[in-house]
């Protein structure tokens, strides 16, 4: 209960207040895990291996510790949850950054949208014209809504205090390392899988959740559905296509193309159907974005009160039955040795 009580409150926060704006924990785990890149790196995945391990571990244990002592404290448990939740989620800043995208493009002020759009994504934006803003605008939205609302608020139902911490800890080292260049090509690697791993149950939950939302912004179910079913797993990424298909769906636009970063460049397979997008469909990516984070917010806050309880009472009768047989078998291991030494010690006679 304190864990959901928790989620809650932190997801309030979050819609309430967004990031703050200094000394943002995130950021400063940033420089944290910065600091010891630049004492582990060597390119190759076993340097990278060493260096995830620590960076994530690190948060984990954490969390770890702050659950075990506060075990038998809901209130002081549910007051670091709220502020664990707060901490790790994004959903307010996303939307926040759809809407002033959408904005200044209409408002016909390119440069303006060119700059802002550092703030979504690391597409270089020095030759993109308002359709391909607006395209890679979308994009993020719908992926990031995965990344930074619905996986955190997943993983604290599942982990608490430690689900939370460590999955923003993965989540934040594939965004500094994860990258295909020429410095993180090998030891970016296990960072990028790892968060990989962590995603691919978010990332198809957000998928299903923005086709069941898809009517809050004038979306149609079935062809979100249909969208999602034939397009998903098209994108080079294992995760971003689930998020990317159903919200090309719901919103009735083509996604993908060439993206350019800054050194090279990506061509991505084409998802949904319809126009590219335009500055009139931020605003409706952005509700469909804080509608999925309430649907999720709702389904992690009742995991610890329903299937979270009886997965944990199934556990536990699962390590009593085992150390039962161990205990039972033991006991009847002394009584066969007894007995054997009996039988000796009678022949002997």
């Amino acid at each position: 209960m304190a864990n959901a009580v928790g989620l809650l409150a932190g997801y309030a926060l979050d819609r309430a207040l967004g990031d703050p704006r200094r000394w943002h924990p995130v950021a400063g785990f940033g420089q944290v895990a910065g600091a010891l890149e630049r004492r582990l790196y060597r390119p190759d995945r076993t340097a990278g291996a060493a260096f995830t391990a620590l960076a994530v571990g690190g948060p984990v244990l954490l969390g770890a510790v702050a659950a075990a002592a506060t075990r038998h404290r809901p209130v002081t448990r549910a007051v670091l949850v709220a502020a664990g939740t707060w901490t790790v989620l994004g959903g307010r800043t996303l939307r926040r950054e759809a809407t002033v995208m959408g904005r200044t493009l209409r408002d016909g002020d390119l440069p303006a949208a060119r700059r802002r759009l550092g703030h979504l994504c690391g597409r270089d934006p020095s030759t993109l014209s308002e359709s391909e803003l607006a395209r890679a605008t979308v994009e993020s939205v719908a992926e990031n809504t995965s990344d930074a609302v619905v996986a955190p608020l997943l993983w604290g139902a599942v982990a608490g205090l430690p689900g939370l911490l460590g999955y923003r800890a993965a989540n934040t080292l594939d965004a500094m390392v994860g990258h295909r260049s020429t410095r993180y090509a090998r030891f970016g690697t296990p960072a990028a899988r790892l968060d990989d791993a962590l995603n691919l149950v978010p990332s198809r939950l957000t998928g299903l959740l923005t086709i069941a939302v898809a009517p809050v912004a004038h979306g149609d179910r079935q062809r979100a559905w249909q969208v999602w079913r034939r397009d998903r797993n098209d994108h080079p990424s294992p995760n971003a296509g689930q998020c990317e298909a159903a919200m090309a769906g719901a919103l009735g636009v083509r996604l993908g193309g060439r993206n350019v970063y800054f050194g090279r460049s990506e061509v991505r397979p084409f998802l949904g159907d319809g126009p590219r997008p335009e500055a009139r469909h931020l605003k409706r990516a952005a509700r469909i974005s804080g509608a999925v984070g309430l649907a999720a917010v709702g389904l992690a806050a009742a995991y610890p009160v329903t299937l979270g309880r009886l997965v944990g009472a199934v556990s536990r009768r699962a390590v009593t039955g085992a150390v039962g047989r161990r205990g039972l078998a033991a006991t009847a291991g002394g009584r066969g040795l007894a007995g054997g030494v009996g039988v000796r010690r009678g022949s002997g006679r």
